[in-house]
């Protein structure tokens, strides 16, 4: 299998996110392998949009562990309330953060991060690890970033964690 995920600059941004869902959803289409499947899923959104960084923690053992990504190396353990990723596992809802050093109990992984989004994988009420991705400008993320990242996640959870 060979697929292009980049992306064509002239169009908006949530063009460039729906042509992406176009390609995305038969790239997992009846995967079962969750760590095959989100590691792909970390390719595709890096090639697509150029994120600096981009990749999954996944809820182990009462804390988030670091999953599947691409970037730099990062945390390896989150507890659940700290920083962006745990904020966003205890509350259940996307974190959009413009600036991360504005944000209480930001953990820096990473100097170069500037701006994250964080999305939660919720299955059956129950939060099964995040989606976070983060950039090395202010203000990356917006409303439009936190739809289409949300609809990304929700692909991800029909394929990895609905019975079939």
């Amino acid at each position: 299998m060979e697929a292009s995920f980049k992306q064509d600059n002239k169009l908006n941004k949530a063009e460039r996110y729906q042509t992406f869902l176009t390609q995305f959803a038969p790239l997992i289409e009846g995967e079962k392998n969750e760590i095959s499947v989100l590691a792909n899923a970390c390719a595709a959104l890096k090639e697509a949009f150029d994120f600096f960084w981009v990749g999954f923690y996944l809820v182990h053992n009462g804390e988030l562990h670091l999953g599947p990504f691409q970037g730099s190396v990062a945390c390896y353990r989150i507890k659940k309330g700290r920083g962006v990723c745990g904020t966003a596992w205890s509350e259940a809802q996307t974190q959009v953060v413009p600036d991360v050093d504005q944000f209480p109990g930001h953990i820096a992984c990473s100097s170069l991060s500037r701006s994250e989004i964080v999305v939660p994988i919720i299955v059956n009420g129950e939060v099964k690890g995040v989606l976070d991705i983060d950039s090395d400008q202010l203000n990356t993320f917006d409303e439009t970033d936190r739809i289409y990242l949300e609809k990304v996640v929700g692909l991800l959870i029909r394929e990895l964690y609905s019975p079939q």
